[in-house]
């Protein structure tokens, strides 16, 4: 199974998709290029890159549009949590961080150095990943949640069931039956004691954690101070 994180260049300027095209591969990264927006756009479908950087003033199609699109179309929403970093010849704050807002990773400003567009590039990746575990982990405790309270009403349901049936005519009232049942009883009350202490700390466990995607906009944010 191929382990090597796929990188989209995508600049209009061809000297610099060849310069991080054969420094990136030698490192490792899977390359693929595009010459503009709209090429990327395809490209995007075709790799399904982990990685994309992006040169923000190119023709046909500017990088913000193009991350507009990969953010919010239907079309890309298989590649709307794609890391993005931006290359820009601009180093106004007012444009990265509106650059930011649209959902840009990371911006690097030319002339860039090398060693720190590859730490970027590695920073944005090791975050990324670690989103994308605390979602899944989010999704497997929200799974675990509804199971829980399926087997919580299940206990319950059956419960009723037994009582009702313990309660029938038909069923012999005899010294030993009714002690069975009293224990039976005994430990369906405690087990509810336990249900509804663990209940409690969970709703005030739920009450101060902080959603994978508000994490998400906190990072950004920290990103563009």
């Amino acid at each position: 199974m191929e382990t090597r994180k796929k990188i989209l260049i995508v600049d209009d300027e061809q000297i610099n998709v060849e310069f991080f095209d054969l420094m990136l591969s030698k490192l490792g990264f899977i390359v693929e290029k595009a010459a503009n927006g709209r090429d990327c756009l395809e490209k995007v479908k075709e790799f399904s890159p982990d990685l994309i950087m992006l040169d923000n003033i190119m023709p046909k199609m500017s990088g913000w549009e193009v991350t507009r699109i990969l953010k919010n179309d239907p079309e890309y929403a298989e590649w709307h949590d794609v890391p993005i970093v931006m290359f820009s010849a601009m180093d106004d704050v007012k444009d990265k961080i509106e650059g930011f807002e649209l959902g840009v990773d990371d911006y690097i400003t030319k002339p860039f150095n090398f060693s720190e567009v590859l730490a970027r590039i590695r920073s944005v990746l090791r975050n990324h990943e670690l989103i994308d575990q605390l979602k899944k982990r989010e999704s497997r405790i929200a799974l675990q949640e509804q199971l829980s309270r399926n087997l919580i009403d299940y206990v319950e349901l059956v419960s009723e069931k037994l009582l009702a049936l313990c309660s029938s005519p038909a069923v012999p009232q005899d010294t030993a039956f009714k002690a069975s049942l009293d224990a039976c009883q005994l430990e369906y009350s405690r087990l509810q004691d336990k249900i509804s202490v663990l209940q409690e700390e969970a709703v005030k466990l739920k009450s101060r954690e902080i959603a994978v995607s508000s994490l998400e906009n906190e990072l950004r944010k920290a990103y563009s101070e």
